[in-house]
């Protein structure tokens, strides 16, 4: 978890005057093209991410044993072919967790299955 005192990240920079990306969105790991610019609407909603470095873990164990941190800043998306690349989880609690389609770093997002919208954190991928 992100501690309280810890100053929020400015993305100003990164939005333009209609709320979409300036610039591309890409895999922080590997330099994939995740979004191109304008294809994507800033979203300040909260959401609690897994850490993306972790240890797979035995079905039988519970999610909450995860390490997770609540991030502030998405990329939203409305139709999941607007993404030139990305790959889905398995379903987890109604969403699907968003990973780079080529070197399956994630989550970088989530799916939310009931609006059929996806998320990007921002603070999970560069912008170029």
């Amino acid at each position: 978890m992100a501690s309280e005192d810890t100053a929020p990240a400015d993305f100003s920079a990164l939005v333009n005057e209609d709320g979409k990306n300036k610039t591309n969105v890409k895999c922080d790991r590997c330099g994939s093209l995740i979004l191109k610019s304008t294809n994507s609407d800033y979203d300040s909603t909260e959401f609690v991410l897994p850490l993306a470095k972790q240890k797979r873990q035995p079905v039988e164990q519970e999610a909450e044993e995860f390490t997770s941190e609540t991030l502030k800043d998405f990329w939203m998306v409305k139709d999941m072919y607007t993404f030139e690349n990305i790959g889905f989880s398995n379903t987890v609690d109604n969403r699907k967790y968003l990973t780079c389609a080529d070197c399956e770093a994630g989550p970088i997002g989530y799916h939310d299955l009931e609006t059929k919208k996806s998320y990007i954190a921002l603070a999970r991928v560069k912008h170029e």
